[in-house]
Parts: C-alpha cells; sequence; structure tokens
C-alpha cells in the first residue's frame, strides 16, 4: 500500500495503482495537459472509497510507503490504462530528432577551383 499525499491531504490505495498514477502525472505535466482520474482507495474509517484526483502540469503529487494491515487494492485495468495512457502522451511528446542536411554552397565563386 502506498500513502498519496495531495494538495495538502492525503489517501491510501495500492502500490501499482499509486506508481502508476504518477507516471501518467508527470506525463501530462510534460505535455502541459491535466485529466481526473478516479483512484481507489481505502477511507479513514477502514471502508473502501474512490478518490477524484486531477493531475496536470501543477500537480504535486507524494507517493510513500505505508504500513498498515490492511489488503492491498489492486486494479490491473485501471493501472494499464494509466501507463497506456502514459505512454501515448510520452510519444507524442517526445522530441522529433533530424539529421542536419548539408547543403551545397550556391556561392559560384567557391565552384571556379573546380572547373564548374
Amino acid at each position: 500500500m502506498e500513502r498519496v499525499n495531495y494538495s495538502g491531504d492525503s489517501f491510501l490505495t495500492g502500490s501499482a495503482i499509486a506508481h502508476a498514477l504518477l507516471q501518467y502525472a508527470q506525463a501530462l505535466a510534460q505535455a502541459g495537459e491535466a485529466a481526473t482520474v478516479e483512484i481507489p482507495m481505502v477511507q479513514p474509517d477502514g471502508h473502501r472509497g474512490m478518490a477524484e484526483v486531477l493531475v496536470g502540469p501543477s500537480s504535486q503529487l507524494i507517493a510513500t510507503g505505508a504500513d498498515v494491515d490492511l489488503p492491498e487494492i489492486e486494479d490491473a485495468t485501471l493501472v494499464q490504462e494509466l501507463l497506456a495512457k502514459t505512454r501515448q502522451l510520452r510519444r507524442q511528446n517526445s522530441p522529433t530528432v533530424s539529421a542536419p542536411v548539408d547543403e551545397p554552397d550556391t556561392d559560384a565563386q567557391y565552384y571556379s577551383e573546380y572547373g564548374i
């Protein structure tokens, strides 16, 4: 389990979920975008609930290990969705690398030495 600290508050969620959320938040920030994500969590009374988290360029999230006697929250579908969205954002925002093009010098005076 991980404790996610967000906007002066915190909630408990599964480790894989927390790490996928952080990766998605980073990708959104790099893209200059924001999104709302529903995350399964443990409420203070120990019952399960959902947290709606707005993540984007100004989000400050911290996930720390939580030593609690509760079963790990797992949601493989959510984790895969967050990771897929993260990969998509990173592909869209990765810089395109192009090789420099050597352009011929068009000034005729430089070609005279070659008999052109």
